[in-house]
């Protein structure tokens, strides 16, 4: 199992399932530009080679949560800065439907701030 799989899997459900599609949905919205690593035990994706979003669990929310590289420059309602300077993060309730829509609207806004 490589390091990425094992990330996933310390991940108890229905988190995990969650967890994992985004995953799906974010390598899908474009999979000639968008890719995957392990950045300090973190899923990170990068668009171009360059930093979009990745993924991580609050402990002051108990929440998993998609942080958006350049989430300073979007305004979203499901967008919280709480103190970040370049980021802004979505956090994701296991007992709602995920805003699927609203990350993709969300990803295609953060791509437009890469050069």
């Amino acid at each position: 199992m490589n390091p990425l799989q094992e990330y996933f899997f310390r991940i108890k459900e229905p988190e995990r399932i969650i967890l994992l599609y985004i995953r799906q949905q974010i390598l899908a919205s474009d999979p000639e530009n968008i890719t995957e690593t392990l950045s300090f035990g973190l899923p990170f994706f990068k668009f171009k080679k360059k930093m979009l979003c990745y993924l991580y669990f609050s402990k002051k929310h108990g929440l998993h949560y998609i942080s958006f590289y350049h989430g300073d420059r979007i305004n979203h309602p499901l967008l919280l800065s709480e103190g970040r300077k370049k980021f802004k993060i979505m956090l994701l309730h296991p007992d709602r439907d995920i805003p699927i829509e609203d990350i993709h609207s969300i990803l295609n806004k953060v791509k437009a701030c890469i050069k």
